[in-house]
């Protein structure tokens, strides 16, 4: 049961990765004017990225501010869950994954 909660946990872990991700590059093309918020698609896409990231990425934002006007909250938030994803079978299972 344990084993299949800790796959289980990594999965999501690596959704919420992915989702950064896009959000990232969804950024860089807005920011580029390669992508409009106008078109319903990155609208959509980007209100959805926004709100899975948010409530995660802004109590890094308060500790780590822009830095030269670059966000670095996602690349902390990403390092953040990989280090969980490799320490969580160590700490729930007794070894590693």
């Amino acid at each position: 049961m344990i084993p299949l909660l800790v796959e289980l946990i990594q999965i999501v872990l690596n959704l919420i990765i992915v989702v950064l991700i896009v959000q990232a590059v969804l950024s860089w093309l807005i920011a580029f004017d390669i992508a409009s918020r106008r078109t319903p698609i990155v609208d959509t896409l980007w209100r959805f990225t926004t709100a899975l990231t948010d409530p995660m990425l802004r109590p890094i934002r308060r500790v780590i501010p822009p830095v030269a006007g670059v966000d670095l909250s996602p690349m902390v938030l990403i390092l953040l869950i990989y280090a969980i994803s490799r320490l969580l079978p160590v700490l729930l299972l007794g070894q590693a994954w």
